[in-house]
């Protein structure tokens, strides 16, 4: 690479061939002036692309969700600001460096395929009969309907007949109706980061979903298969349409209450609702679960189970070992009057049976409450929920031969699979027991407690109340916030504690920020309480009248493991597993994210002066970057070389005296035309040359420092032995100092003795467009102590908020997207360092003479600040 004094010699070379003159000098201009208007373009989509990768790497922390979106946009973003800064090198430079959009093309088609995969279905039939489907299905039918198929088939359970509407039906629906890249464009315009946005979002694309046309041939092969399962029934049919998506229900991802199931659906309503089911798949609570649980949109598709209607008397939910104790093999069950749906959906309170697991079995506990409501079908279609009268509402549920009967088949099930099993079960008016929903069960370890005896009545003071349903052990606190309807959820605050009344599904979508919940009723196996457990977040159900205790913002502890809440902040110990806010690292989303990086992110490039600094060894697109911003300020460099430029174009600043720094006026840099081969200061119009120029002149160089004897000799050797330092001598330029400016631009380029500096920055109002860019390099003195010098130099700059790289006696420094008064100090301390650390490497090897230079230059640096402060601010005089 051609040193930068030689640079200089070819830009401004030609001193005997005079600048045309008229139409040709305005040619001159406006070539120059389109030179730079490609240079600033491609700073601009620089410091995107930089930005965008900057994203992405502060999403690899894993500290906050994000969607394929996310991934997506910044992909598709970051190409965009790549292409672009290519197209304006390309300008710049007449072609030289095409090599770029190879690699550009290259390394574009290894990151498609990674944002574009899909998992295919190779079994593409529309239904499934439920006879033939078993758990190795899940991606065709769903973990719901292939654990049935399993429990139906390889069991001697009892399972109600039905079909699956499989995933392939799914995607042809999408396909037909050229949904998906809809929905991707939604997802890419939407704000994901508030309650509000994915609000809208899903509201907007469930509407979508809704409107359009089922295929016909789907249509046809989904009635065929509804035949079938009347004719097998003998009668009309109603059925419970029920959610099936990919991922659901298996032992890391419940999807609890996430999606839509509908009971007691007739023919007439079968495609309406099939299609409400499907829409679910971008329900509130659905985006925000995968969203907190880093898992791809692209790899959920959504079966539908149609099963034949259980008119349930009795039903619930079943445990096959408690989930708050892996220790404890007793079998809880959960059952209420009428269908399930009570307990799943946490409505109303539920009957308890704790059964013991080994035989013989015996009930160990029963807690039987007051049942003031239950769910029934509706004579002609759909499910109400109805007041139970009368006795009824006290009396157990289910008897304590149905209780042994039911524990014993949660026995069996988990015998089957192999570990806990969640189930979900229903009683129809025979007395047969049907097995509606099967999936594993999450256990957490118990966690213990022993709070010694002066702390504890240290706590009693603060105690609000106790009691209730212990659903996820732990502590945390927070402020209070009353949620009692969906409303209420877009102003949820994070890590505070959701109070409610029931513990409705819908509330799963605040897990990802809610520091604890509490509610008045809810059942500890319902949809809600699966999703707390998954999301580690403390929660007690079952505390009466919590509502009308509690005030929206007091701050409170919940100490769920001993079911307390206390006023304020309190300090307990617990081993319980802490609150989990996304589960991003290692997840699907976080893993594509993580693949595409790899072509994004890295930085490979980084010695512009290496031989191996070519378009071809561009590896990444910060590779690209890096190349095409070092060849872009080398190419404005360029432009007196390709177009006969002479030193007239450039001015010769006169300050009190004709001194060797020269200004080149890029666009808007001087006030006015400027005649003459004379630059004043007061005719500097660029608002970043003069805070540099006011750091070089802040405060008067005491000259080169006293050495010893071996610091003149290292100089002397190095002057003698180092060609690198030839240039200096051999052009009549080599002094000289060089501007570039418009109002808002600078580049200056100094070398002053044996050492280079170079600064580029852009300063304006806009803040986030604001930023330095300073390199230094070399000195006379021997290696070891240029490197000290470069870290005395790198110290400096890091306490004033510079971003610093050190290579050898390499110095890179860099800030940004600060205000600009900060900017304009940050360029004077540049100034003064430019002109104050000349000839320090000669003294590096004497530690009192670098803590002398290293306190006057921090008190020097400290008075440039203050009076800046007071330059801006007037008033503080």
């Amino acid at each position: 690479m051609k040193s930068i004094s030689r640079i200089f010699k070819n830009l401004f070379q030609n001193l005997k061939n005079p600048a045309p003159e008229g139409h040709d000098a305005e040619k001159l201009r406006i070539d120059f002036k389109e030179r730079y208007h490609h240079f600033n373009m491609l700073l601009k989509a620089n410091k995107k692309a930089l930005e965008i990768m900057a994203g992405m790497e502060q999403a690899l922390q894993g500290k906050q969700p994000f969607g394929m979106s996310f991934v997506k946009s910044n992909c598709i973003g970051v190409t965009v600001s790549l292409l672009r800064l290519i197209k304006h090198l390309d300008q710049l430079s007449g072609g030289k460096y095409n090599q770029l959009y190879d690699r550009f093309d290259d390394i574009s088609n290894k990151i498609r395929p990674l944002i574009e995969q899909k998992k295919g279905l190779a079994d593409e039939r529309i239904v499934i009969p439920l006879n033939a489907i078993d758990r190795s299905m899940t991606d065709l039918v769903g973990g719901k309907m292939a654990n049935l198929g399993e429990i139906h088939n390889r069991t001697s359970l009892k399972v109600p007949g039905g079909f699956a509407i499989t995933a392939h039906a799914c995607q042809l629906f999408f396909m037909h109706n050229d949904l998906q890249p809809e929905i991707d464009k939604r997802f890419i315009s939407a704000d994901l980061d508030t309650m509000d946005g994915l609000y809208n979002l899903s509201t907007d694309i469930q509407a979508l979903i809704n409107d359009a046309r089922i295929p016909e041939d789907v249509e046809k092969k989904i009635t065929a298969a509804w035949r079938n399962l009347e004719d097998e029934a003998g009668r009309p049919l109603v059925v419970a349409l029920r959610s099936s998506a990919s991922g659901e229900d298996s032992a890391d991802n419940s999807f609890a209450g996430q999606y839509r199931s509908v009971l007691n659906v007739r023919e007439e309503n079968l495609f309406r609702t099939y299609k409400d089911i499907i829409a679910s798949l971008y329900s509130l609570t659905a985006i925000s679960y995968r969203l907190n649980k880093g898992l791809r949109d692209e790899d959920i598709s959504m079966s539908v189970g149609c099963i034949s209607m259980v008119d349930a008397i009795s039903g619930g939910v079943m445990y096959s070992r408690n989930p708050l104790d892996g220790r404890d093999a007793s079998v809880i069950l959960n059952s209420a009057w009428g269908l399930p749906k009570s307990v799943v959906d946490g409505a109303t309170d539920c009957d308890v049976f704790i059964v013991n697991g080994n035989r013989p079995m015996k009930i160990l506990r029963r807690e039987i409450k007051d049942k003031n409501d239950q769910f029934l079908c509706f004579a002609n279609e759909g499910v109400c929920r109805f007041e139970i009268t009368g006795d009824k509402k006290s009396l157990p549920s289910i008897t304590d031969d149905q209780a042994l009967t039911l524990a014993g088949l949660a026995v069996k099930l988990e015998a089957h699979y192999g570990g806990p099993q969640d189930i979900e079960w229903g009683i129809d008016r025979n007395g047969t027991i049907y097995i509606l929903q099967c999936r594993p069960l999450r256990q957490i370890e118990a966690s213990d407690m022993n709070v010694p005896g002066e702390m504890a009545q240290e706590r009693q003071k603060n105690l609000i109340v106790s009691g209730g349903v212990v659903i996820s052990p732990g502590v945390a606190f927070g402020p209070v916030y009353i949620v009692n309807s969906t409303a209420d959820m877009v102003h949820f605050p994070d890590k505070a504690v959701l109070v409610a009344r029931q513990a409705l599904p819908v509330w799963a979508s605040l897990m990802n920020r809610a520091a604890a919940v509490v509610t008045e009723q809810g059942t500890f196996a319902g949809h809600l309480a699966n999703v707390a457990r998954e999301f580690n977040v403390p929660a007690i159900f079952g505390l009466k009248d919590i509502t009308a205790l509690l005030k929206n913002n007091d701050v409170i502890t919940v100490d769920s493991t001993h079911q307390y809440i206390y006023s304020g902040k309190i300090d307990i110990l617990t081993d319980a597993p802490a609150a989990t806010r996304t589960w991003m690292e290692g997840s699907p989303v976080y893993n594509v994210l993580a693949d595409v990086s790899r072509y994004i992110v890295p930085l490979n490039l980084l010695d512009p002066y290496a031989s191996d600094f070519k378009p071809e060894n561009c590896m990444t697109f910060h590779d690209i970057t890096r190349f095409s911003h070092e060849k872009s300020v080398q190419e404005m460099f360029n432009f007196g070389k390709e177009h006969d430029f002479s030193e007239r174009s450039s001015k010769q600043l006169y300050y009190k005296v004709p001194m060797q720094w020269w200004v080149l006026n890029l666009d808007d840099g001087f006030t006015d035309e400027v005649k003459g081969k004379y630059i004043r200061l007061e005719n500097i119009a660029s608002i970043p040359m003069l805070a540099l120029w006011d750091g070089l002149i802040a405060i008067p160089w005491d000259g080169p420092p006293r050495i010893d004897g071996r610091g003149l000799a290292s100089v002397m050797f190095q002057s003698m032995t180092n060609r690198a330092l030839e240039p200096g001598m051999k052009s009549a330029y080599s002094e000289r100092n060089y501007f570039m400016v418009s109002k808002n631009y600078c580049s200056f380029t100094s070398r002053l003795g044996y050492h280079f500096a170079m600064t580029e920055t852009l300063v304006s109002g806009h803040t986030e467009e604001n930023y330095i860019s300073f390199q230094f390099k070399g000195g006379a003195a021997d290696n070891n102590r240029r490197i000290r010098r470069v870290q005395f130099i790198s110290d400096i700059l890091a306490d004033n908020g510079f971003r610093v790289e050190v290579r050898e006696d390499t110095l890179i420094a860099r800030v940004e997207g600060f205000e600009m008064d900060y900017m304009l100090e940050r360029l004077k301390i540049l100034g003064y360092l430019i002109i104050h650390t000349r000839q320090l490497d000669m003294i590096m090897s004497n530690p009192q003479a670098v803590c002398y230079y290293r306190a006057k230059i921090d008190k020097d640096i400290q008075k440039i600040i203050v009076d800046s402060c007071l330059q801006s601010h007037p008033a503080l005089l």
